[in-house]
């Protein structure tokens, strides 16, 4: 076991130290070519900022697992590793696209709807049911979920960066205290790029992941969180991952609920996020986001419990957990966000 620690420090270190060389050099680089974040009414930034610094990440996070799978060549998945890094990359490229170009929404839920397919042609998918047809839909709606969500995070300083290191973090935990060793070393290699990438993202922001990074991100978390196994059959499994992620999942609930409610296009930005309402009601951004890091912590402590306990107490602290999760929504709705109303 010594040498598995070794081996997930080495893959931490080296993502992190990648990324938070990376993203700085990265940022010269966009400020050169004016590939900037421009402040928009929707957008909570004032300042032209570079959104180059998710490049940083999917680079980071790529040399890290190949460095890695050299180092210690994987007895088996190593074809389904390949293809998985490839969905992530491709999904970055359409998101640094849409960060130069400004595209619809239709072309990325395209993409994403195609990675969700290969996860399940790879046999990579959420099994609740054990009907095929339904046990497709729920994967595609988990990698579609999970990958946007991550994206929609993106809307305040060292938010998406913050929330993904904390829930590989939770991930990386739960695999270990399973034997997961695969999955643990990846879910470690990300949290070390998104920490190294925070650096320079963090309140004041200097730096941008942009949907290139987030979309990377995203997609992978949703994959981990595929992979994560703990004992327990259906239902059971899938609480922890969905525990995990829960803090972005409510987010974006809270914004597609607002929006509907507001006769307003689900698809449209707007400073309407938990992030923004926690600064509504006067709590300075760096502790806003703190305080959303603390509730994905919390919530990954949660996940870790529930892995390790039977199903019924499981039960019982998930619903907790969701029944905190609805009245705090409840009360967030009516933080006034909207100018128009």
């Amino acid at each position: 076991m010594t040498g598995r620690w070794i081996e997930f420090t080495g893959i931490f270190a080296v993502a992190a130290i990648l990324c938070l060389f990376l993203t700085p050099s990265l940022g010269r680089l966009a400020v050169r070519y004016r590939l900037f974040d421009w402040p928009d009414s929707h957008k909570g930034h004032h300042q032209p900022t570079p959104h180059l610094g998710g490049l940083a990440i999917v680079v980071s996070f790529s040399l890290a697992i190949f460095f890695a799978a050299l180092t210690n060549p994987p007895v088996s998945g190593r074809d389904e590793l390949f293809f998985v890094m490839a969905a992530a990359v491709v999904l970055a490229a359409l998101g640094l696209l849409d960060d130069l170009m400004s595209l619809p929404v239709w072309p990325r839920i395209a993409l994403e709807l195609c990675a969700g397919l290969l996860l399940w042609h790879l046999d990579i998918g959420v099994r609740l049911s054990g009907i095929d047809s339904i046990d497709l839909v729920l994967t595609l709606l988990w990698v579609i979920g999970i990958t946007n969500a991550f994206n929609l995070l993106d809307n305040m300083d060292g938010l998406s960066a913050g929330i993904g290191a904390i829930c590989c973090g939770s991930i990386f935990v739960v695999a270990v205290s399973t034997g997961q060793f695969l999955v643990a070393g990846m879910a470690v290699g990300l949290a070390g790029c998104s920490l190294g990438f925070l650096a320079e993202n963090f309140h004041p922001a200097r730096i941008f992941m942009g949907d290139a990074g987030a979309l990377y991100l995203g997609f992978l978390v949703a994959y981990l969180g595929i992979k994560l196994k703990v004992p327990g059959e259906g239902v059971d499994t899938f609480l922890v991952p969905v525990l995990i992620c829960s803090v972005a999942l409510f987010d974006t609930a809270l914004v597609v609920v607002s929006r509907l409610v507001a006769n307003r296009s689900p698809f449209r930005g707007g400073q309407d996020h938990l992030s923004h309402r926690l600064v509504r009601i006067g709590i300075p951004i760096p502790v806003a986001v703190g305080l959303t890091y603390l509730a994905t912590a919390v919530t990954g402590v949660v996940a870790l419990v529930v892995s390790r306990v039977d199903p019924l107490s499981s039960w019982i602290l998930g619903s907790l957990a969701f029944a905190t999760m609805a009245v705090a929504g409840g009360l967030l709705l009516r933080v006034p966000v909207y100018s128009d109303k």
